[in-house]
C-alpha cells in the first residue's frame, strides 16, 4: 500500500516524479535480474520492506526497531540496488539532457577522497563549490547529481568539486564526515581561499554540509564564505512536526522504505546526539547560510527549526520555501519545473552576496 496520496500532488509535479520513478524502477529491475544468483530473494524482501515502511509512517514502530528486521546482507543488497538504479536514472537523464557544452569532468583524489571536478568554461579559477550529493547516506554519487551541480557551476561561474564520500551500511558515521572535512582541507592545501569556497549539498548532503561546518569550527579551521542547503535532513530523531504529517505529499521519500537508512549510518549513537542531529547543535559563528525547502516534504520542519536556532545564535541565515514541490525539486525538476530555476537563481544571488 502506497503512503503517497497522488491526489494531493500537483499534476505537473506528479508527472515529473512518475517519470523519475518509472526509470528508477527499470534500474531496480535490471539490478535484481542481473543478481538473481545473489542468494537474496527480491520479492519477499521488497514485501518486508514495504510492510515495515507502512508501520514506520503509521508510527507503529520506530526506525531503529524496524531496521533490525533487515539483515546486514539484505541492507547491503538493497543499498547496492538503489545505487545502481539512481545511477541508471542519472545516465538516462544525461543522455536525454546532456550536460552543458564545454564542461570538463575529471575524476580526482581530493585528500584521499574520490571526487569529481566539474568545470564550466566560464568558471573562475579561484572559486569553488564543494558539493555533497544526496541519497540518505546509502546511495548517490557525483554522477547522480551531475546535471544539477554543473548547472550550479554555470549559474555561479564557479568550479564544482563533487565529493564521492563513503556510504552505508558498509561505512558508518563518522566516515562521511571525515571525507568531507578532508576534502575541504585539501582545497585549502591546494591554495583555495576559504572566502572563495561555498559548501553545498542536498538531503543527506545538506546534513553533511551542516555537520561539516560545525566540525571545521570545532577544529579551528577557517570556514567557507557560506553554505547552501537543499532540503536538508537534520534530525535523526524524526521528531519534526512535518516528518510524518507530510508523508502523503512527499513523492520522493514516502514509499522508498527509508526507515533503515539512518540506523544503518549512525548505528548505536543516540539519534538526539547533536553530532548527528545538527538541529540540536550549537550553531553559533557559522558562515552565512541559505536553506531551500518545500512545505510539502517530510523534512520541511528540519529546515524551519534549524533556521530558527541559527538566527537565535546570530547566524546570517535565510530560509526560502516553495509550496507543492517535491524533495530536492532542484534536481528532480531541473529543466522541467520553473521553481527549480527560481531556486538556482536565488543561490546565484546568494553567491554574489557572500563572495566578492
Amino acid at each position: 500500500m502506497s503512503i503517497l496520496n497522488r491526489q494531493k500532488i500537483r499534476p505537473d509535479v506528479l508527472k515529473v516524479m512518475e517519470d523519475f520513478l518509472k526509470v528508477n524502477a527499470q534500474g531496480l529491475f535490471k539490478y535484481f535480474k542481473d543478481h538473481e544468483d545473489s542468494g537474496i530473494e527480491f520479492k519477499p524482501l521488497w514485501k518486508k520492506l514495504m510492510k515495515a515502511n507502512k508501520q514506520f509512517f503509521k508510527k507503529e514502530k520506530s526506525q531503529y526497531e524496524l531496521s533490525k528486521l533487515l539483515t546486514m546482507e539484505e541492507k547491503i543488497f538493497l543499498a547496492k540496488a538503489f545505487r545502481f538504479a539512481f545511477n541508471f536514472v542519472g545516465d538516462i537523464e544525461q543522455k536525454n539532457n546532456p550536460i552543458l557544452e564545454g564542461v570538463s569532468v575529471e575524476s580526482i583524489n581530493a585528500g584521499g577522497v574520490p571526487a569529481e571536478w566539474q568545470i564550466v568554461p566560464e568558471a573562475a579559477e579561484d572559486k569553488v563549490i564543494l558539493y555533497f550529493h544526496g541519497g540518505g547516506y546509502i546511495m548517490g554519487s557525483p554522477n547522480t547529481g551531475r546535471l544539477l551541480t554543473t548547472t550550479l557551476g554555470h549559474e555561479t561561474k564557479m568550479r564544482v568539486l563533487s565529493l564521492d564520500y563513503r556510504l552505508g551500511p558498509e561505512n558508518t558515521y563518522p566516515a562521511p564526515l571525515e571525507d568531507s572535512v578532508n576534502a575541504y582541507k585539501w582545497l585549502l592545501d591546494s591554495g583555495y581561499e576559504p572566502e572563495k569556497i561555498i559548501i553545498s549539498g542536498d538531503s543527506a548532503g545538506g546534513h553533511l554540509t551542516l555537520i561539516t561546518l560545525i566540525k571545521l569550527r570545532e577544529e579551528g579551521i577557517s570556514l567557507p564564505a557560506g553554505a547552501f542547503l537543499i532540503s536538508p535532513f537534520l534530525d535523526v530523531t524524526t521528531s519534526g512536526e512535518t516528518f510524518f504529517k507530510n508523508a502523503e505529499t512527499d513523492p520522493v521519500l514516502s514509499d522508498l522504505g527509508i526507515f533503515w537508512w539512518a540506523p544503518s549510518t549512525f548505528k548505536d549513537l543516540d539519534p538526539s546526539d547533536n553530532r548527528i542531529s545538527p538541529v540540536f547543535a550549537d550553531l553559533k559563528a557559522l558562515p552565512p547560510l541559505l536553506v531551500h525547502a518545500s512545505t510539502s516534504e517530510i523534512l520541511y520542519s528540519d529546515s524551519v527549526r534549524m533556521v530558527e536556532k541559527a538566527k537565535a545564535a546570530g547566524v546570517d541565515v535565510t530560509l526560502q520555501i516553495w509550496d507543492d514541490m517535491p524533495h530536492v525539486f532542484q534536481q528532480f525538476g531541473l529543466n522541467k519545473l520553473p521553481e527549480a530555476k527560481e531556486s538556482i537563481d536565488k543561490f546565484a544571488e546568494f553567491v554574489q552576496k557572500v563572495i566578492s
